[in-house]
């Protein structure tokens, strides 16, 4: 498997890939004229035409088959083009020392906080290949790129984790919250934000402060939880270093997490090496392998070991990267200590 960036010719198999995301995924709607346009300002984007506000790093995992199975994406600056909103998660306080009450209340407040920041997005492995390493690949391979071109990012990187919904794509706190002020199914109102149209949120989304105690006990309860199916992929990002800040999806309340782009564990830990190709070693630990590349960037995973200043990748590893020996790599373990292999 190699992580590379998306082109042209991969159009045909992003929408079956978006047609099998279900809800949740507001990045890769199932629109054969958007994705088009997406995949073409992504190869602007690599190749360095595209202000940060407007870049989009849109990645494809690719099996040796040259099957695209996965993707997963790097937005440059979120907001600076379109208004960005999140609710933050506050608390009111009410107190009468008279009648002996105090009360905390969690409220939301409707914010554009998170602007300017880069973003993890659009991330979707097919379900044939949630297997093995290729789910934390596709995901953390985006780490290595922004390791390698910092100054194409912002300070600070967030991603937001798809919330709570039923098997019938209901969100309890859309239900609650949202569908009093649209008047539509949740469904509809994520794929309008996911093609763009955002303006509806700011004409129809109250502006004052939002009290919890007014939502659905099932409304309260999803605020800050992320999917089952996601749970997978907050862990994984919490080992890398992001944590929840208590910013929340104004549809599905699922939790946008952050981190300083200089602190992520993969991007931190990583090194530029000389490759060399022999045998790693049966115990040689799983690497996340980069050929520093941007327009033809490939980044793998493999067994690894370091040795007099190189990297030792087994010949297969060299070849999924189009790599020889002496061609320099930027590399970094694959898991965190305390994530395991």
């Amino acid at each position: 498997m190699i992580v590379r960036p998306v082109r042209s010719s991969d159009l045909p198999a992003l929408i079956e890939l978006a047609r099998s995301t279900g809800a949740g995924l507001t990045t890769l709607p199932a629109n054969e004229q958007r994705l088009a346009h997406r995949v073409g300002w992504a190869e602007k984007t690599f190749r360095g035409e595209a202000e940060r506000g407007d870049a989009d790093y849109l990645f494809v995992l690719e099996d040796d088959d040259g099957r695209v199975v996965g993707i997963s994406a790097i937005a440059g600056a979120v907001g600076l083009r379109e208004p960005w909103y999140n609710y933050r998660v506050g608390l009111t306080v009410s107190a009468s020392q008279e009648l002996n009450i105090y009360r905390e209340i969690p409220t939301l407040f409707l914010a554009n906080d998170l602007t300017g920041n880069s973003e993890l997005c659009s991330l979707f492995l097919h379900s044939d290949s949630r297997n093995g390493l290729n789910g934390r690949l596709l995901s953390k391979a985006r780490m290595l790129f922004i390791a390698e071109f910092p100054r194409l990012f912002g300070n600070k990187i967030i991603a937001e984790m798809r919330g709570m919904s039923d098997e019938q794509g209901r969100s309890p706190f859309w239900e609650s919250l949202g569908r009093h002020f649209f008047k539509m199914e949740f469904s509809q109102a994520d794929y309008l934000t996911g093609v763009g149209n955002k303006a509806f949120i700011a004409e129809l989304m109250p502006k004052f402060p939002l009290y919890s105690c007014f939502l659905s006990e099932d409304a309260r309860n999803v605020i800050g939880r992320v999917h089952a199916d996601t749970e997978p992929a907050l862990t994984m990002l919490k080992s890398e270093g992001f944590s929840y800040q208590g910013y929340v999806d104004i549809f599905d309340a699922g939790p946008a997490i952050e981190c300083e782009t200089g602190k992520i564990r993969a991007i931190k830990d990583s090194q530029a090496l000389v490759l060399a190709i022999g045998t790693p070693g049966d115990d040689a630990p799983q690497f996340l392998i980069y050929n520093r590349k941007r327009e033809d960037c490939r980044i793998t995973v493999g067994a690894a070991r370091f040795a007099a200043g190189t990297l030792v990748v087994a010949p297969q590893t060299a070849r999924r990267l189009r790599m020889s020996a002496g061609d320099n790599v930027r590399a970094v373990p694959l898991s965190a200590a305390r994530e395991g292999v």
